[in-house]
């Protein structure tokens, strides 16, 4: 059995968390294979909106199996404002939810670290979202990270401190002020005590091998989808760099983040949004700045689901969507939020760029250079698309704007969102 991958083609913030959840009763596991409480999946079922930082979006399905990797990072503080979430919905996580031993720590310094360089870099800072995730994937690397696993070891506490003592070192070492600096409302000392209580409280978890187990079940038919954070346009390697994420978001990052060969990995979901949008600082091509795009702003709800900041919006990136369905081998089109669009006489889309006197399809403009974008007018549908269950019912300018863009992009549309809710998407 194949691993099917569920991941973001653009900046981020496309409704993987929905889609995940709207899959999920065909899989047996659900795997989260990188990032951290920086993602913000968001479903909505029973009149409630949970948002998922870090537990992977199958965990309302008790008969389905959820795995964090060993890619992922965690915060076990935040990890338990989620489980006390899921919890007071009448769920119980510690039956269907595992966690790899080789997924990393977030220690309360490296948020502290992750603020006070943010300060340090001044007017192009990169728009982190503080949560710590860039300072552990950096000790990761430099192998001084600290491991989920250890917290099952005697001496953890010896090992949390002396890796304390060393960011403390590298941030007085900053000039930056620090110690005025809050987590999540908090002073440090505050946060630091009620991670170490939460850390200690992940024991309730089961703690395993889970590259063992996900190839166990592949090889016993089982069905897998790994579900993916943030958006391949702010992969670490192949995004907006610097203006990324610290982890590769893409199919690639599956093999890494849970221990899967590239032979097993199958269907390959690729998320986009009818339009695009962005949070935080780096180029967007098609960013609005008129009353358009506040218009689209607030109609899509287009705020934050980890930090609330205003995500800035513009038309569909053709040029962007390629590159992204080029580099994860997507089998799959889905297209969320097409309602946003609704009422909007006539729709743009940037088909390709011109720089130099040069056009280009895809983001390979000379280095330096700020594109031109050449954009193609649609006609607008009018329609209530919540109202429509069935694809042979879509308005036609809808018909004709997926026909488009599978076109642009070579690749099929499988599904369409048409509304936030857990049932409103269509398969085509």
């Amino acid at each position: 059995m194949k691993v099917d991958v569920i991941l973001g083609l653009q900046w981020g913030d496309e409704g993987k968390g929905k889609i995940v959840d709207a899959l999920a009763p065909q899989y047996d596991i659900i795997a989260r294979f990188q990032g951290g409480p920086n993602a913000g999946h968001t479903i909505i079922f029973n009149d409630r909106k949970f948002v998922l930082h870090t537990v992977p979006s199958g965990i309302f399905r008790s008969n389905i199996l959820n795995i964090i990797g060993n890619g992922v990072v965690i915060d076990p503080f935040i990890f338990f404002d989620e489980i006390d979430t899921i919890r007071d919905a009448g769920f119980d996580p510690v039956s269907n939810l595992v966690i790899s031993r080789s997924a990393h720590l977030i220690m309360p310094t490296h948020r502290l670290l992750d603020a006070v360089n943010e300060a340090a870099m001044g007017e192009k800072k990169i728009g982190s979202t503080l949560k710590g995730i860039g300072p552990t994937y950096t000790d990761k690397y430099k192998r001084v990270g600290l491991r989920v696993g250890e917290i099952l070891h005697a001496g953890f506490r010896s090992e949390y401190q002396s890796r304390k003592d060393a960011h403390m070192h590298l941030i007085a070492k900053s000039g930056v002020d620090y110690k005025n600096i809050t987590l999540d409302g908090r002073s440090f000392d505050d946060y630091e005590q009620e991670w170490l209580k939460a850390a200690d409280k992940l024991k309730q978890f089961r703690i395993a091998a889970t590259e063992i187990e996900v190839n166990k079940a592949i090889a016993a038919g089982k069905r897998v989808l790994a579900e993916g954070a943030q958006g391949t346009l702010l992969d670490v390697d192949f995004g907006s760099y610097p203006f990324v994420t610290s982890s590769n978001t893409m199919t690639g990052g599956v093999c890494t983040g849970l221990g899967v060969a590239p032979g097993h990995i199958g269907k390959v979901f690729g998320i986009f949004k009818a339009y695009c949008t962005r949070v935080g600082n780096g180029p967007f091509p098609t960013e609005l700045f008129d009353d358009m795009g506040e218009m689209i702003r607030k109609n899509g709800n287009e705020f934050g689901a980890t930090t609330g900041r205003p995500r800035r919006t513009g038309w569909l990136d053709l040029p962007a969507l390629r590159y992204s369905v080029m580099l994860n081998g997507v089998t799959d089109l889905i297209m969320t939020k097409a309602d946003v669009l609704t009422g909007i006489e006539t729709i743009k889309v940037c088909d390709s760029y011109k720089c130099e006197g040069v056009t280009y399809d895809m983001p390979d403009i000379p280095a330096g250079f700020e594109p031109e974008i050449i954009t193609r007018n649609l006609k607008g549908w009018s329609a209530d698309l919540a109202k429509t269950a069935d694809p042979s019912h879509f308005p036609e300018e809808l018909a004709s704007y997926i026909s488009f863009v599978e076109n642009a992009a070579g690749v099929h549309l499988s599904h369409i969102s048409t509304g936030p809710g857990r049932d409103q998407i269509i398969k085509l």
